[in-house]
């Protein structure tokens, strides 16, 4: 055995070590260094800005400087055995730092994402953003796991497969609970309706009262709660009457045949001004439009657009708008009409 060959590689190995740990240390201290710089001089409230931040914070510091040592050791012991462990260990520590950083820039767009800003007090939204993470944290971090098996020199390829049969049968198994989890997400992202607005759903009406992962439920107007699964109102057409911007309204009155034909001519005229003076009301058209059975009928359209669009308040407008056809066509001594008949007896 050669001695001197064999010191000769304890004092290599040394000295490239010492060299190793010196280089690791100075360029750690270079990269702290631009890293505060950078944070002192980015200054602003976009998205940018954060997620810039974001990625420097998330930077560990023994991770960084393992990955900086573990490094500059593939390439010092590049001739050694030694060198295929430290690549497995680069890889591993690399892909944990890297998911840490994408899991807290993925964190910080979907709890701040457009659609949940203007909601993010309500209990529905804050569900919502709560699963989001968990998936978007779950994939981040599989990824991650298998693709750090792999590096260790395992087949991620059988592993992989019997994820995807295994996800296939617990997708299957929790079908109907996972079609009203994504539809929970689906009304809380395309809001098709909340809280407070009161919708019609085929034989189901109300106002919203709760949206939650994985029911709605609804405050029926003779006063019973309706729990309603989530994925049966997305199947279904939702009519939300909140979102009206205007309520059409469409009635009829009736005259007497005895009405003088001056006074007839009249009636659309009084009508159209009685409505434009109303609140909230927008008059459309009213027309003679039928000889009716015992009456001379005319239709009225207008349109209501009460605050919020509430029935109420709708109800309110119409109820005005009819005392004052009624007090018009008293003062004009126009008689409304009611079913009469005629009858007709012949002596023979």
């Amino acid at each position: 055995m050669n001695l001197d060959l064999i010191s000769t590689n304890y004092f290599d190995i040394a000295l490239y070590g010492g060299v190793n740990i010196l280089v690791s240390i100075l360029l750690y201290l270079f990269f702290a260094w631009m890293k505060n710089r950078i944070v002192a001089r980015i200054k602003g409230k976009g998205n940018l800005f954060q997620i810039v931040n974001i990625i420097l914070s998330r930077f560990h510091n023994i991770g960084v400087f393992l990955l900086l040592f573990l490094f500059t050791s593939q390439i010092i012991f590049h001739n050694y055995s030694i060198v295929t462990t430290i690549q497995i260990l680069l890889s591993l520590i690399f892909f944990i730092q890297a998911a840490y950083i994408i899991d807290g820039v993925a964190t910080y767009l979907i709890t701040n994402s457009n659609k949940f800003e203007t909601n993010k007090k309500k209990s529905q939204v804050k569900n919502a953003v709560s699963l989001i993470k968990f998936i978007a944290r779950s994939i981040i971090w599989s990824i991650a796991l298998l693709l750090c098996v792999e590096n260790i020199g395992i087949d991620i390829t059988a592993l992989v497969a019997g994820l995807g049969i295994g996800g296939i049968a617990i997708a299957l198994a929790a079908q109907n609970i996972l079609s009203d989890l994504f539809a929970s997400l689906a009304i809380v992202l395309d809001k098709p309706f909340e809280i407070d607005d009161y919708i019609v759903v085929g034989d189901i009406s109300g106002t919203v009262e709760q949206i939650g992962i994985k029911t709605t439920r609804i405050r029926a107007l003779s006063g019973e709660e309706l729990v309603c699964s989530n994925a049966d109102l997305l199947g279904s057409r939702v009519r939300n009457y909140k979102r009206m911007k205007e309520r059409r309204a469409i009635f009829e009155l009736g005259v007497v045949y005895q009405t003088p034909h001056n006074l007839l001519t009249k009636i659309p005229e009084i009508i159209e001004k009685i409505i434009e003076n109303a609140e909230f009301a927008r008059f459309d058209r009213a027309n003679f439009k039928s000889f009716g059975d015992s009456s001379l009928l005319f239709e009225i359209v207008f349109y209501v657009s009460a605050p919020g669009n509430d029935y109420n308040e709708y109800m309110k407008v119409q109820q005005g708008i009819n005392y004052e056809i009624f007090k018009k066509f008293e003062e004009l001594k126009i008689d409304f009409a009611y079913p009469t008949q005629t009858l007709h007896i012949s002596k023979e």
